[in-house]
C-alpha cells in the first residue's frame, strides 16, 4: 500500500507536511518522498525507508524544504513525488493505486508522441510517471486527471503540485479515501483522517469518488463534482486502515468492534480467554470479549520498536520472520487455557499457522481461530495491499483446488456461498492445516452490517469476486446479516 498527505498554507508548510506524511508509515516502508513548492521552486527528497523510519531519515532535510505548499508520501513500491516537466507547466505527484492496463496505456501514451520516461527501473515504467504521461494529454490538469481516470483498469487516487495549488483527485470508484481538513489559513488533503488533529486539521468532509478539488491557503474548490459509483475499499476497516481513522464517516476502530460482536453472537464456543493477533486483531477482539462476556487477555504482544508489519518485506521468507520476531509469548497467561483468538484475515495461512503452534507449544489446552472476514478466495485487483503474486498463494485457494481439482473462478465461485457443503469443507480443511481446535470466518453479509454502508458502495471482490452490488449470479450471496445487538 501506500498512502499521502498535502498541505496548502498561507504560512511555511513543512512541519505540517513531515508529520502529516508520517502517520502515513503503516502503509508503506520501502520509500518515503516529500516536495514542496515555494519562491525558490520545487524542493524534493526520497529516501530509502527500508532500514529506518520516515522521521530519523527526514529529520535532517524537512527544514530545507521552504514554500508554502507541499506533498508527501510513504511507498511501498516505487520512487514518489516524481516532478514533471509538461505543456501544462512543472508540477509533482503522487499517487496510490494499482494500473492493470500499464502495457496498453504505455502504447497510447507513445502514440500521441508527447511521452517519453525516465524512472525505467528493470525496464518497467514507474506507473506514477505513467499516470503523469496521461495527465498531460489534457489541456488542463483537471481534464488530464479526469483522462487519466477514465483510461486506468485498477484504481488511482493521487495528489498534484502545481504553481497553482494542489490538485486531490480520488480514483474513478472511490476505492481509496481522500479526507479533506482545515486550519487557520491553511488546507489539507490526507489518505488517513488519522493525520489530521494533531496537525491542527479539522475534518471538511470527504471526497467522492472520481471527484477533483483544487487546494490553496484559501480554500477547497471543487473543479469536478463526484460521479461514479462508490466501490470503498471493505478491507479498509477490517485491515489496513489505522484505527484512530474514519473513511465515509465510518471510524475504525468502533466497525471492528462491531465485527467482532457479530462473530461473538453466532459462536458456541467455550473458552477462558479472547486475544486479538496484534494489532489489527484487537479491535475485533474487544468486540467479540465485550459480547461473550469472556475474559479479554494479552497472552502475545507485539514488539513495537523495530519491526514492521508484516505485509510488507519484499519477499515471503522476509515476511514470515518479521511475524514470527515481532510476536512475544506470555507463557505465564497462556499455559492450561482455552483462548479464542481473532484476527483480520487470513492470506497464506503460514504465519497463522506458527502462531498457533507457538501458543500450543506454551500450553495452550484448545485454540479457537474467528477471523474477522470470509475466506479469500480472490485476488485484489485495484489496490497493493498484499504481496501476493498468484490467487494460488491463498490458502482457500489452494484447499478449495485440493477438493475440487479445479482452481477457476467458476469455482472459487461456488466455496464462497457460506450455506454450500464446498464451504464448510474448504473451512474444516483450512482449519486442520492450521492445526486449530476449530475455526470460523464472519460471513460476508455481517461484514457489511459490521461497516455500517450498503454493499453497493464497497469493493468485497477478495471475497466473492464482484466489484460492489450483488454477487456473481447470487451463487456467492450471504445469508442474511445477523442483526446488530
Amino acid at each position: 500500500m501506500s498512502g499521502f498527505f498535502g498541505v496548502a498554507s498561507k504560512e511555511e508548510c513543512w512541519e505540517d507536511l513531515f508529520y502529516g506524511t508520517d502517520y502515513h508509515s503503516h502503509l508503506g516502508t520501502r520509500r518515503g518522498g516529500l516536495v514542496t513548492f515555494g519562491n525558490e521552486g520545487f524542493r524534493r527528497h526520497i529516501h530509502d525507508i527500508s532500514n529506518a523510519q520516515f522521521r530519523s531519515k527526514f529529520s535532517n532535510t524537512i527544514r530545507e524544504m521552504k514554500g508554502h505548499s507541499g506533498i508527501g508520501i510513504i511507498s511501498d513500491y516505487e520512487d514518489q513525488p516524481l516532478i514533471i516537466g509538461s505543456h501544462l507547466g512543472t508540477y509533482a505527484i503522487v499517487t496510490v493505486g494499482v494500473i492493470n492496463n500499464m502495457e496498453e496505456l504505455t502504447a497510447l501514451a507513445y502514440r500521441n508522441r508527447r511521452a517519453h520516461f525516465s524512472n525505467m527501473d528493470d525496464g518497467v515504467v514507474n506507473p506514477t510517471e505513467l499516470v503523469a504521461a496521461l495527465i498531460n494529454l489534457g489541456a488542463s490538469f483537471a481534464e488530464g486527471i479526469r483522462l487519466a481516470q477514465e483510461a486506468i483498469d485498477g484504481s488511482c487516487s493521487l495528489l498534484l503540485l502545481t504553481e497553482e495549488g494542489i490538485y486531490a483527485a480520488r480514483d474513478a470508484y472511490g476505492r481509496t479515501p481522500i479526507v479533506l481538513g482545515q486550519k487557520e489559513e491553511a488546507f489539507a488533503a490526507a489518505f488517513e483522517s488519522c493525520a489530521l488533529p494533531n496537525t491542527g486539521y479539522l475534518p471538511l468532509r470527504d471526497m467522492g469518488p472520481g471527484e477533483i478539488v483544487r487546494l490553496t491557503a484559501e480554500g477547497a474548490q471543487t473543479v469536478r463534482p463526484a460521479d461514479g459509483d462508490e466501490r470503498a475499499c471493505l478491507f479498509l476497516w477490517i485491515y489496513y486502515g489505522f484505527p484512530a481513522s474514519a473513511y465515509n464517516g465510518v471510524n475504525v476502530e468502533e466497525s471492528r468492534y462491531r465485527s467482532g460482536r457479530l462473530l461473538a453472537q453466532k459462536d458456541t464456543a467455550k473458552a477462558d480467554m479472547v486475544m486479538g493477533v496484534p494489532d489489527s486483531g484487537v479491535g475485533h477482539a474487544l468486540g467479540y470479549a465485550n459480547a461473550s462476556g469472556i475474559p479479554y487477555g494479552r497472552p502475545l504482544v507485539k514488539y513495537t520498536p523495530t519491526w514492521a508489519r508484516s505485509f510488507m518485506p519484499p519477499d515471503q521468507s522476509a515476511r514470515e520472520k518479521v511475524a514470527r520476531m515481532k510476536l512475544l509469548p506470555i507463557p505465564q497467561i497462556i499455559g492450561g487455557k482455552r483462548i479464542v483468538f481473532l484476527d483480520d484475515s487470513i492470506v497464506r495461512g503460514t504465519q497463522l499457522r506458527d502462531m498457533g503452534a507457538m501458543l500450543f507449544r506454551y500450553g495452550a489446552k484448545e485454540l479457537h481461530a474467528r477471523i474477522a472476514c470470509p475466506p479469500l478466495l480472490f485476488g485484489c485487483r485495484f489496490l497493493n495491499f498484499s504481496r501476493s503474486t498468484s490467487v494460488m498463494e491463498l490458502v482457500a485457494r489452494r484447499m478449495m483446488k485440493e477438493l475440487s481439482g479445479n482452481k477457476d473462478d467458476a469455482t472459487a465461485c461456488r466455496f464462497a456461498n457460506p450455506d454450500s457443503s464446498e464451504y464448510a469443507a474448504m473451512v474444516q480443511r483450512i482449519g486442520a492445516w492450521l492445526r486449530l481446535t476449530s475455526l470460523q470466518y464472519q460471513q460476508l453479509g455481517d461484514m457489511v452490517a459490521a461497516v455500517g454502508l450498503p454493499k453497493h458502495r464497497l469493493c468485497t471482490y477478495c471475497w466473492d469476486g464482484t466489484e460492489g452490488g450483488s454477487a456473481c449470479g447470487g451463487c456467492c450471496t450471504p445469508t442474511t446479516a445477523t442483526p446488530m445487538a
